[in-house]
């Protein structure tokens, strides 16, 4: 049975792997199992200088997800290539780095750094997080401005760009394929929906940031809707994210034109979820009699069936 895809000119193990901001720099995770077991690791976003992130609390539990406003903490650029990312090179997968900032600068001056580490196999460009004043969404919503960001970014970058699209637009496809047109390698979506929730004994918001982005099962079906719709317009690979929380879902994401997925949320409540992802993919492909895993992309998108075999 052959699990392995090709996002461009990545080549993964298997599609499955862990979610930027989900699995901070893979040490903690790595005490409970081998990584190279993954596809690929995404470890946190990156900026230029290190950053405290926003005021607590900055996570709320929901009926069916997690509300975050986290603020894109992390020790900065410099350290994250001196010091997080070595230990990842032991187990021989490719690493992701999402690269955030306040300014177009700011992302051209983390990737610029990043092109000094031999651990870089590709960007992830967050221009969609809700939680912070500056950057992120800023970039995320706005075709023009999203599409200037990539095409920087790519002067500067040696790795492939894949692009981290936010659910919080008009026209999801709109950005897609501004992005495309700007050269962006791949893309993935979809980062979370911006949410609140009151806390009632307070009459107030719960979060100190009072919005958070939403994530987990809650989002599933939204995000399994943008995958079908972006794939059924962009000729570039998509990484599906959303709720992701069983083999299954896993299926249903491919089905619907993603090439490979991230594992979000579900990482909180069970820090095996990845690795127990990829063996119930596995598992239903057994079943199911599925030899290559690639036959599964787009088969239920008509438009986006066999775009990449």
């Amino acid at each position: 049975m052959n699990l392995a895809v090709k996002v461009g000119d990545l080549q993964l193990k298997n599609p499955v792997m862990p979610a930027s901001g989900c699995f901070s720099f893979g040490k903690e995770v790595a005490a409970f199992y081998d990584l190279s077991v993954l596809g690929a690791i995404v470890v946190k976003a990156t900026t230029l200088e290190e950053r405290q992130g926003n005021k607590t609390p900055r996570l709320a539990e929901t009926a069916a997800g997690m509300l975050n406003a986290i603020g894109l903490q992390n020790p900065g650029v410099k350290r994250v290539v001196e010091t997080e990312l070595p230990p990842l090179r032991k187990f021989g997968i490719p690493i992701i780095v999402n690269v955030a900032g306040n300014a177009m600068e700011d992302y051209v001056q983390v990737v610029e750094r990043l092109n000094e580490s031999p651990d870089v196999s590709a960007i992830e460009l967050n221009i969609s997080c809700p939680n912070v004043k500056c950057g992120g969404i800023q970039f995320g919503t706005d075709p023009e401005m999203a599409a200037s960001m990539v095409r920087a970014v790519k002067r500067a970058s040696r790795t492939p760009v894949i692009v981290k699209l936010s659910p919080n637009v008009t026209s999801i496809s709109e950005m897609a394929l501004a992005v495309e047109e700007a050269g962006a390698d791949a893309i993935s979506l979809i980062n979370t929906l911006i949410g609140m929730k009151i806390d009632i004994a307070r009459r107030a918001p719960l979060l100190a940031n009072r919005q958070g982005g939403l994530s987990g099962p809650a989002i599933k079906p939204i995000a399994v809707r943008m995958v079908y719709e972006v794939t059924s317009h962009v000729k570039i690979p998509v990484i599906g994210i959303g709720g992701i929380t069983t083999g299954e879902d896993v299926v249903e994401f491919l089905l619907a034109g993603a090439q490979a997925i991230q594992v979000g949320t579900a990482n909180f409540t069970d820090p095996f979820a990845c690795k127990r992802i990829i063996e119930e993919l596995q598992a239903y492909c057994e079943e199911a009699g599925v030899k290559d895993i690639n036959t599964l992309i787009g088969a239920a998108n008509p438009d986006a069936k066999g775009r990449f075999l």
